[in-house]
């Protein structure tokens, strides 16, 4: 009998303020996927950017582990940092992988104009649903959204 699939989470949340802020200054996040067994993969993603306060897309240019977590398991976390703020956050989401579509087709011809080079395969999709606070202190590992 197969392995259900990993819990979907439906509730998403709208990043705002600070986090948002910090978000669109980072240029590559870490992301953190695991296959169905549980084995890790952290890959940087640099081809990034908030498409809506609840909404991250990642165009798939040279994944191989990462997208293979994903069609296993769509749980990401992404990591980012702010060098002069010192803040940091992790956001945790579900993620759907499209090769057409509008959005597919906006975020490929962005890539493409940016670099002709980019293959942009696929688009990654992420509804956010947790926003943790990363930076050390009493407030470290706290849920903020």
């Amino acid at each position: 009998m197969p392995d259900p699939p990993p819990r979907m989470v439906n509730r998403m949340v709208a990043l705002s303020g600070e986090v948002k802020e910090i978000f669109t200054k980072t240029k590559v996040m870490p992301m953190a996927t695991a296959s169905k067994s549980g084995v890790p993969n952290v890959a940087p993603m640099a081809s990034i950017q908030l498409a809506a306060d609840d909404t991250i897309w990642i165009m798939d240019n040279y994944m191989v582990k990462t997208l293979e977590n994903l069609k296993e398991n769509p749980l990401v976390a992404l990591y980012f940092y702010d060098q002069d703020s010192k803040r940091c956050f992790q956001i945790k989401g579900s993620a759907e992988i499209r090769t057409s579509g509008p959005e597919y087709e906006k975020f490929r011809d962005q890539m493409k104009a940016k670099n002709d080079k980019f293959p942009a395969k696929s688009l990654i999709i992420i509804k956010i649903t947790d926003v943790f606070e990363c930076t050390p202190g009493k407030e470290a590992g706290k849920k903020v959204l």
